[in-house]
């Protein structure tokens, strides 16, 4: 098994400035094209807004059957949905799971290959959330909530999808993550944490699923004008609301700052998130790369990417489980 010294990282370090320049460059631009998917199931988790919203209305225009579910039903937003499905005589269902209910999960997904006749062709583990403060402040409470939301479901959703997807030989799973599932932000609460733990789950299913035909991608979003942060005040302000004062003062600026967080003056297009899974969807399987860093500017992570990736062949990539790592990190 070949040795991780200073060379090597060097190595997978060097190799970073091709992909930060093709990013820096106009690789962006690629994810404009809309390759039609026609003929593919699509179970999206969390499409009441943002990213999940947006690829539901999307894929289903692009010709996918979709599948587009969210908790707490009934809402306006699944009526919108449905309303829009009927106009414009979409392939589009709206289907309540809440993430963090193991029967909802069972239930929904269930539901979604009854209609599909089978297993479904790709899983978009979107629902997520943010809970902002100093890793101090964050109680129990919102420590449960978050990686229950952030982690757990992402889990519950893969492990309900994927013997569909095993039976039919086939399938793709997508984790939404973060620039934070790779960086730290100060002040972040268990954000990164969260991310970080998605991050690692889906390279190690990306490794153990090489064998079934099921390609994972990590989506790496960077920061966009979604409803994100509307939620994400919502859920700080009730943690503020209820911290004890013996956390709470250690931090008083970062304190002041909780609930009230601002995303308005992000400018780029969230659409960038579903045109980058609409492209990787419509390639063929086998080609799908692991990490896909989306947004128009910087893109903080990628150095990290590389490295960690040449690690990995380094460390593993001549052991007996060569051929997985390889197959993962070869796209």
């Amino acid at each position: 098994m070949p040795t991780i010294n200073r060379r090597t990282l060097l190595a997978g370090a060097a190799a970073t400035g091709a992909l930060v320049a093709a990013a820096r460059s106009g690789a962006h631009d690629a994810f404009t094209h809309d390759p039609g998917l026609s003929g593919k199931s699509v179970l999206i988790t969390g499409t009441s807004s943002g990213f999940g919203r947006l690829a539901a209305e999307s894929f289903a225009r692009s010709g996918a059957r979709v599948f587009a579910t969210m908790r707490n039903l009934p809402r306006p937003e699944a009526d919108e949905l449905r309303a829009l499905a009927a106009d414009e005589n979409l392939d589009l269902h709206v289907i309540e799971i809440d993430v963090l209910s193991d029967e909802q999960v069972a239930a929904g997904v269930s539901e979604a290959e009854r209609i599909n006749g089978g297993g479904i062709d790709v899983l978009v583990n979107n629902a997520g959330i943010g809970i902002t403060s100093p890793v101090e402040v964050q109680d129990m409470e919102a420590t449960r909530l978050i990686f229950d939301t952030n982690v757990f479901g992402c889990h519950r959703m893969a492990r309900a999808v994927l013997p569909g997807m095993r039976a039919k030989g086939s399938g793709q799973i997508f984790q939404v993550s973060s620039q934070l599932g790779r960086v730290i932000v100060p002040y972040s609460g268990h954000y990164s944490a969260t991310k970080f733990a998605l991050e690692a789950m889906g390279e190690q299913l990306a490794y153990e699923l090489v064998p079934h035909n099921i390609d994972v991608t990590i989506i790496e979003p960077g920061g966009y004008p979604t409803r994100v942060w509307v939620n994400r005040n919502r859920y700080t302000a009730e943690l503020k609301a209820r911290a004890h004062e013996r956390h709470l003062a250690g931090y008083p600026r970062a304190v002041a700052r909780m609930g009230a967080e601002d995303g308005s003056s992000r400018t780029a297009d969230p659409m960038d998130v579903p045109r980058a899974m609409a492209r990787l969807i419509a390639a063929p399987a086998g080609t799908r790369p692991l990490r896909v860093a989306v947004h128009p500017g910087n893109k903080p992570q990628l150095p990290i990417n590389a490295v960690t990736a040449q690690v990995q062949q380094d460390w593993l990539g001549q052991s007996g489980l060569g051929p997985l790592i390889n197959a993962v990190h070869s796209r």
